[in-house]
């Protein structure tokens, strides 16, 4: 068990170090630890990390989209007392980030965004996912990063139990359908949130011309690549991210 894993209340989340707050928000399939580098890292510069547990699974099958999702976030940063927070999201977390900016932008400082849906995803495939078929299931997720060793037996192993939990099936793709329906090529003009794009040159899921779409379409966006690299780039290459990150919250002088 993480020792700064806490639960309070109807919220379970990582919190690690003192400072200005980043809540990091994780995709459909990824776990807390995925931002193990991000979480490790940001607390000695200056930064209060908070990575809470999205309920991906346990909201009713109603709200189970973006847009409850978002509010859900709004609602944890009320209850923590927080202000004026950076949000980082990847993949269907930087869709959530993406939502919650457009509908409370006064409470966030600063955007970053990696491998997000919210104008388009290639996801899994029509035919994903594949019940009771794990080389099927272990090559899909091999294909959401370049180096297909980083989908370690743990995370193939999460999405098997997941395809093959009827429940957990139906709200994944509930929340699939709910990704595309709510496109946000027509919000993102009037964005004016600090954002900070990384994305990975390999990116299968969200290829590179969505990263240029995002950065085309947000107003005050910046955008760093990152070479051989897949879907979750703070996995892959957590130093790497982590330099452009950092680069990018000078800049922007969100300290």
């Amino acid at each position: 068990m993480n020792p700064f894993f806490k639960k309070d209340n109807k919220y379970n989340y990582i919190e690690k170090g003192e400072g200005t707050p980043v809540i990091i928000l994780h995709g459909l399939m990824g776990g807390l630890s995925n931002f193990d580098g991000v979480a490790n890292y940001l607390p000695q510069k200056g930064y209060k990390v908070i990575i809470p547990e999205l309920p991906i699974y346990s909201m009713n099958i109603l709200k189970t989209n973006v847009k409850s999702f978002a509010k859900y976030v709004k609602d944890f940063i009320t209850y923590k007392e927080l202000d004026q927070v950076i949000l980082l999201g990847n993949s269907l977390g930087g869709h959530i980030a993406l939502y919650h900016t457009k509908m409370y932008p006064e409470k966030v400082a600063g955007l970053v965004i990696t491998g997000s849906s919210g104008l388009y995803e290639n996801a899994m495939g029509d035919s994903y996912p594949r019940r009771g078929d794990y080389d099927y299931i272990q090559k899909k997720a091999e294909e959401v990063f370049y180096d297909p060793k980083v989908a370690s037996k743990e995370i193939v192993d999460e999405v098997y139990e997941m395809a093959n939990d009827r429940l957990k099936l139906i709200k994944t793709l509930t929340i699939a359908k709910s990704a595309i329906r709510h496109n946000m090529a027509k919000d993102l003009p009037k964005m004016h949130t600090p954002t900070c794009i990384i994305w990975g040159r390999n990116d299968k899921v969200t290829p590179p011309e969505v990263a240029e779409e995002f950065h085309r379409l947000l107003p005050n966006s910046e955008l760093y690549w990152i070479d051989k690299c897949g879907h979750a780039p703070m996995m892959e290459h957590p130093d790497e991210f982590n330099a452009h990150l950092e680069e990018w919250l000078n800049k922007k002088g969100l300290k």
